[in-house]
C-alpha cells in the first residue's frame, strides 16, 4: 500500500471492533504485517487466538481492569498507567518496524476517559507513515480526528439485547 488511509468507526453501536478485527483479518490474508491493539479491554475475547494464529501481533492490557465510570482514583491512575503503556509499545513497534494496518481499537474512548494524552494520539495520527493504514474506535471521536480521516463509520445502536438485561456472550459479543 502506498497510500495507507485512516479508518474512524464510531457510535453507540456494536460493531467497530468487529469492523477492525475483519479489517485485520483481510490485511493478514494478504500477508500484510498488522499490530491490533486494544485499550480499556482486559476479558478474554474469541478474536484474539484466531488473529494471533493468522500471525497479528496483538497488544492489550495485561492487567485487569474494570469499568472507567466505577474505578476509584488509585484505580484509575493503575489503568491510565496501563494505557500508557501501551501506547508506548505501539510507539515503540512503530519506529522500529515496519507494520502495514495498525489497529487502535478504544483508543478514542482511552482518551475521553483521559486514560491517554489527547495530543500523544493526534501526533501519532498526524506523523503516521505515509503507507500505514490506521484504524481508531470509540465514541465520541473529536472533530479534528473526524476531519483528518478518510473513512467515518458511524454504526448507530437501534437495538442492543443489553437493554433487556442480556450480558455479553461468549462467541458473539467476547
Amino acid at each position: 500500500m502506498k497510500n495507507g488511509l485512516i479508518h474512524v468507526y464510531v457510535g453507540d453501536g456494536k460493531g467497530k471492533t468487529t469492523a477492525s478485527v475483519g479489517l485485520s483479518v483481510r490485511a493478514a490474508g494478504r500477508d500484510k504485517t498488522v499490530v491490533f491493539t486494544q485499550f480499556l479491554k482486559t476479558d478474554v475475547t474469541g478474536e484474539l487466538g484466531p488473529l494471533e494464529k493468522l500471525g497479528v501481533r496483538v497488544i492489550r492490557s495485561t492487567v485487569k481492569l474494570g469499568f472507567t465510570h466505577k474505578m476509584d482514583d488509585s484505580e484509575r491512575a493503575r489503568c491510565g498507567e496501563e494505557q500508557r503503556r501501551i501506547l508506548g509499545r505501539v510507539l515503540e513497534i512503530l519506529s522500529a518496524h515496519r507494520v502495514d494496518l495498525l489497529v487502535l481499537d478504544e483508543v478514542i474512548d482511552a482518551v475521553n476517559t483521559r486514560m491517554l494524552d489527547e495530543g500523544e494520539v493526534r501526533s501519532l495520527v498526524e506523523n503516521k507513515a505515509p503507507e500505514l493504514e490506521l484504524v481508531l474506535t470509540g465514541r465520541q471521536p473529536p472533530q479534528w480526528l473526524l476531519d483528518r480521516a478518510d473513512y467515518v463509520s458511524d454504526i448507530q445502536k437501534v437495538k442492543h439485547p443489553f437493554d433487556r438485561g442480556i450480558t455479553a456472550r461468549i462467541g458473539i459479543e467476547k
